[in-house]
């Protein structure tokens, strides 16, 4: 028994991905390609793309929204996860890696469940509320600018069904959470989500030291 979280030091780290991690040929490729990306930091844990398909696989979730795409693993993960009739949209900036995540789900055979609108995420979550598509969405995944994540919780909140999960990744941003006086927006930002998050009434909600943090929302 222990009464707090455990550190993970390396070592345990990888006992933990060769016990349980059941990443596919495909997703290790894809992760590889990304790590040779300057902004390779951007890129999900494979334990946490493995968690969130186990998330998608509980909730039965058919409509998902990605905001923050990269290369495309978490999509695959969701995407994969889903059932056949499911359908998740993703949200990015125009990027050379658009076309490594279309050509990783292509081979993964979830193309057809995707649609990529590129796009700032905030134009097309404006647009997705005009069309009449609020409270529609099981699951939310938000993973983008940090800065922009207070915003991002108000739009998930009209665009998530009730009973439905919104995920916020990086919410302990490497430790720097901690910074009594950053300067980085993107750190206050994550710090004010942090606070807003515990205070919200309209959220149920779980912090989990999985990757950089994940907060898991379950709109009431």
């Amino acid at each position: 028994m222990t009464q707090r979280s455990l550190n993970l030091d390396d070592s345990l780290y990888q006992y933990l991905l060769d016990v349980s991690l059941r990443e596919t040929p495909l997703l290790k490729r894809l992760r590889d390609e990304t790590a040779l990306l300057p902004m390779a930091r951007w890129q999900i844990a494979p334990e946490q793309g493995q968690f969130m398909a186990l998330l998608v696989q509980l909730t039965g979730a058919r409509r998902i929204l990605e905001i923050g795409t990269f290369t495309g693993y978490s999509a695959i993960c969701l995407a994969q996860a889903m059932p056949a009739d499911g359908q998740l949209i993703c949200c990015d900036l125009p990027g050379d890696y658009n076309a490594i995540a279309r050509r990783y789900w292509h081979e993964a055979g979830v193309l057809e469940r995707i649609e990529l609108r590129l796009a700032p995420a905030l134009e097309t979550l404006n647009t997705l509320e005009r069309a009449g598509q609020g409270e529609s969405f099981d699951l939310i995944f938000i993973d983008a600018d940090k800065a922009n994540y207070p915003v991002y919780l108000e739009h998930a909140l009209v665009l998530a069904r009730q009973g439905g999960l919104i995920l916020f990744d990086n919410v302990l941003w490497s430790g720097r959470v901690l910074e009594q006086s950053p300067d980085s927006a993107d750190t206050r930002a994550i710090q004010a989500l942090n606070r807003a998050l515990k205070r919200d009434q309209r959220l149920d909600l779980s912090l989990l030291p999985v990757g950089d943090g994940l907060t898991l929302c379950r709109k009431r």
